[in-house]
């Protein structure tokens, strides 16, 4: 029993984080998106995953530099695709809002992070676990879809739509379906790195660390794409005097926050996936969405954002409700792989 509470343990800690990461996101004024962008990847997709996974992994650099080229090229060139994704999640807002998009990201990005991984396992279908992992994927879409309905009611009751710049709507959930498909790549990509982590194992590194050699290979990939876009911005609007603003104190600690909380969701899931055993990321990886989507939905709750919608309001925690019963169900498929 102790063997299978301390993974969901830790999934659940990783979605606190996961689910807060985004508030820093309200204190980016008076920096530039950009500026304060290339301040939180860098703190979140660079510095904190290598300080840890250093502390982690003794002689981390060694073990990637020894694993399979084809491996590391993989998994970095999965965590790039990845940050398009997330170029794109606020590219498709303009046209469907950002509930719809939420909505359609975050269904995909869980149900896709969680399939390819599975189906890539031997004999997936033939497993006891199995109709209960796509009974479950299938309720925790369902949540997310419920949550996204309540987010839109409330955004037409608050108004607060996209404001008559919705353009082609089809050309919006297009562009929302690819982001959430690349969003899935971030999980495809720590599963690629298995070997990787294997490697740090093979050196003396216990399971659940070693998946921090793995997260250090996909991010360095992220990395260049999320830092390469902010440094086109900062170039594009000549704005790299905008770090030196003055009262922007509160914004840079936000930044270094956000992303403190960003990798810490990713490494502790990552420990915890790695407890789960080979269905780990399969299952951990759908709870870790789905549950910080309930964390996130608290922050908004306690800064107001819910305030005057109470019907939508109603939706939400039935949806939250549905949320919760697809983890039971994921968990109850993890206790019997």
């Amino acid at each position: 029993m102790e063997s299978m509470f301390i993974p969901f343990l830790l999934i659940i800690f990783a979605s606190f984080f996961q689910g807060t990461f985004g508030v820093g996101m309200k204190y980016i004024a008076p920096l530039k998106w950009e500026s304060w962008w290339m301040v939180y990847a860098t703190i979140a997709m660079l510095i904190f995953p290598i300080v840890w996974a250093l502390i982690a992994v003794p002689g981390l650099f060694r073990i990637i530099a020894i694993s399979p080229i084809d491996v590391v090229l993989l998994a970095m060139l999965l965590g790039f695709l990845w940050g398009i994704g997330g170029i794109l999640f606020g590219v498709s807002i303009p046209y469907i809002g950002i509930s719809l998009t939420y909505g359609i990201v975050m269904g995909l990005a869980s149900s896709v992070g969680s399939l390819i991984p599975f189906f890539q396992i031997k004999n997936a279908t033939h497993s006891l676990a199995f109709p209960f992992i796509m009974s479950g994927i299938f309720v925790m879409l369902i949540g997310v879809a419920i949550t996204a309905m309540a987010g839109i009611k409330r955004d037409k009751i608050l108004n607060r739509g996209n404001n008559g710049k919705s353009g082609n709507i089809i050309k919006g959930l297009i562009i929302a379906s690819v982001c959430g498909i690349l969003s899935a790549l971030l999980n495809v990509g720590f599963v690629s790195a298995a070997p990787v982590a294997k490697m740090a194992e093979a050196s003396g590194v216990i399971a659940r660390n070693s998946s921090m050699a793995a997260w250090v290979v996909v991010l360095l990939g992220a990395y260049l794409m999320n830092a390469g876009y902010a440094v086109v911005l900062l170039v594009k609007n000549k704005s790299w005097n905008s770090f030196a603003f003055a009262g922007s104190g509160k914004a840079y600690f936000w930044a270094i926050i956000s992303g403190l909380c960003w990798f810490a969701a990713l490494g502790v899931y990552g420990q915890g996936s790695a407890l789960m055993g080979k269905l780990g990321p399969v299952i951990g990886w759908p709870m870790l969405l789905g549950l910080s989507l309930i964390i996130s939905n608290i922050w908004a709750y306690g800064s107001g954002e819910w305030k005057g919608a109470k019907k939508p309001f109603l939706l939400l925690l039935f949806g939250l409700v549905v949320l919760i019963i697809a983890s039971i169900i994921l968990g109850y498929a993890n206790s019997i792989q």
